[in-house]
């Protein structure tokens, strides 16, 4: 027995050295045939860490909200939060001397309707968008499901298809049309809604709001704005409503049985703390997490100053392939981490190779082009994710190939579906339209974080009456 587990542990070591091996062999590859190319090199391995993070500390939003509703356990909302209290502070070190490449999202009612579908889809699919992603890494068939043909074929379809024009305001045609856009031109739904809607919508990003700016001037306004105010508090302010919710109760009656008396507010404290420290694991990539999401941003933005762009679209020109390009000259090119845009251009690449025109919408053919996949810098992100997760996951010997069965298969489907018609409306994920927005001082990324929330209550909620009802079924038939 001792022998046959030696040897699955010295077979997984050598398939992520083959892994990591590969990978660099094609760093290399790409290095040698234009230096440009590094700059899609660096979200490889960008991917390839977050990847071997996710994996390591079972980072899924999908399993926070899971965890904490159905079992009230908050080890990875708690994690998570730490997070993002990390990526804050050093996000807004980066704003402060120039080196940033994040951008508020317009602000509206949509981020947060977008955030309930999105958070039902997860709940459904087993995992969010990056939890997808690395569970993809450790075999898990149902999580390719839901990116495969939610993620990647249903976004690409959802941009470019009528399909909810019936619930169209005429207003928002009349804006797209003020802009030059006849009805024509407006391909999709999708495209009513972005420059019907999206576009007349406001930016908010607190270091940018006068009252901030002018009270706080130079670097103060990052740090006060941004961070304290957007991240910092409202963090603080949930780990003390989780604390008081779901730990404060047990953690108290122990502490007062401890100390044979009553319990003060130094116990209050030293109960926060043991809640936050209570997974070293999780807690330690999160922090880990936040710093090298931070140095992601920091090294996009030196790429762009070294190379003098400000999008590899730029960079594809200069080398010949301007065709895989918007009609703008861009590329889907966030600068930091970001996850679905680029699913959805995989999809949309895979149906234009098979006569379907994906370029005649406002998503792919105006703003963020639609490269070879061999040459989509975002889309090496999502696949270094991936094959980092794949790497962790043999050498922790926790790669199993998991085929979906039965309901599996529906979960699977649907919830990749909700989690792609969830991001694009919003225009990004749990990382691109909560994590990194909330991060960056832009208040419309609690906005997404809410819908998201409360639409993983609705899935638990009925996953659980699900769960009764088959059960109950079963017991009758028995």
């Amino acid at each position: 027995m001792e022998t046959t587990v030696d040897t699955s542990q010295k077979r997984n070591q050598v398939w992520a050295f083959i892994i990591t091996g590969i990978l660099i062999l094609i760093s290399v590859l790409y290095y040698k045939a234009n230096v440009y190319y590094m700059y899609l090199v660096a979200y490889i391995w960008f991917g390839f860490a977050y990847g071997m993070m996710l994996q390591y500390g079972r980072f899924c939003f999908a399993s926070a909200s899971r965890d904490l509703f159905a079992a009230g356990v908050p080890r990875m909302a708690v994690g998570i939060l730490v997070a993002l209290i990390f990526f804050s502070l050093i996000q807004a070190t980066l704003a402060s001397t120039n080196m940033s490449t994040f951008h508020p999202a317009p602000f509206g009612i949509h981020t947060l309707i977008s955030g309930m579908i999105f958070g039902i889809g997860m709940v459904l699919a087993g995992g969010c968008a990056s939890g997808s992603l690395y569970k993809i890494g450790e075999g898990n068939g149902t999580s390719f499901l839901a990116a495969f043909f939610g993620l990647c074929l249903g976004q690409a379809i959802f941009v470019d298809v009528k399909w909810f024009n019936f619930l169209i305001p005429q207003k928002w045609v009349d804006s797209a049309i003020a802009k030059g856009l006849s009805a024509d031109k407006m391909t999709s739904s999708f495209d009513t809604y972005l420059a019907g809607y999206v576009w007349d919508q406001p930016t908010l990003q607190w270091s940018h709001t006068k009252t901030i700016s002018e009270a706080f001037p130079g670097a103060l306004k990052y740090f006060l704005g941004d961070s304290l105010l957007n991240a910092l508090i409202p963090a603080a302010v949930l780990l003390i409503v989780i604390y008081a919710f779901y730990i404060r109760k047990g953690f108290m009656k122990k502490r007062a049985k401890a100390k044979g008396g009553a319990t003060g507010f130094g116990d209050e404290i030293a109960g926060i703390w043991n809640m936050i420290t209570a997974s070293k694991r999780t807690t330690i990539m999160g922090v880990i997490i936040g710093i090298v999401a931070g140095l992601h941003i920091f090294v996009m933005k030196g790429m762009q100053i070294k190379f003098g762009v400000s999008n590899f679209g730029q960079l594809l020109t200069r080398m010949g392939h301007a065709s895989d390009t918007s009609i703008k000259g861009t590329v889907f090119d966030p600068g930091y981490w970001y996850i679905t845009s680029q699913e959805g251009q995989l999809g949309g690449w895979i149906l234009d190779k098979l006569g379907w025109n994906m370029r005649d919408n406002i998503f792919f053919g105006v703003n963020n082009g639609l490269p070879d996949p061999w040459r989509n810098p975002a889309l090496w992100m999502s696949l270094g994710i991936v094959f980092g997760a794949m790497v962790m996951a043999r050498l922790n010997n926790e790669f199993k190939f998991k085929l979906p069965k039965g309901e599996l298969i529906a979960w699977g489907l649907i919830g990749g579906l909700l989690m792609g018609m969830g991001s694009r409306p919003a225009l990004g994920c749990n990382i691109g339209a909560f994590f990194i927005r909330v991060a960056g001082g832009d208040p419309s990324g609690w906005l997404y974080g809410a819908g998201m929330v409360a639409g993983a209550f609705v899935g638990v909620k009925f996953f659980n009456w699900w769960s009764e009802r088959k059960m109950a079924k079963e017991m009758e038939a028995f």
